[in-house]
């Protein structure tokens, strides 16, 4: 499981890491990727385009993909400890 995919661009070594890891696991294995970042920027992201491409297409193809909309459940727990001109200024501040 990878989670926060995305979170930061990738140097050399771990690109050609995961080109490993992803290759090891095609049709072998699951992997579950969580990601704020869209599917459309992981290619820009990861980097040098080529290894890239190798790895998008292991992770994508045969994919199941899942897709969560509204706000974040940390989010509703960490407003519901606000006072209300605390979550006024954060919707504020946020948006």
């Amino acid at each position: 499981m990878l989670d926060d995919w995305g979170t930061h661009g990738l140097i050399d070594q771990q690109r050609l890491d995961l080109l490993e890891l992803f290759e090891e696991r095609y049709q072998r294995r699951s992997t579950i990727i969580t990601a704020q970042l869209p599917i459309s920027g992981w290619h820009d992201m990861i980097g040098d385009p080529t290894i890239a491409d190798a790895i998008l297409d292991r992770i994508v193809h045969n994919a199941h993909r899942i897709e969560l909309k509204g706000y974040s459940t940390r989010r509703k727990d960490r407003d519901a400890n606000l006072t209300f001109a605390e979550n006024t200024e954060t919707i504020r501040t946020e948006t």
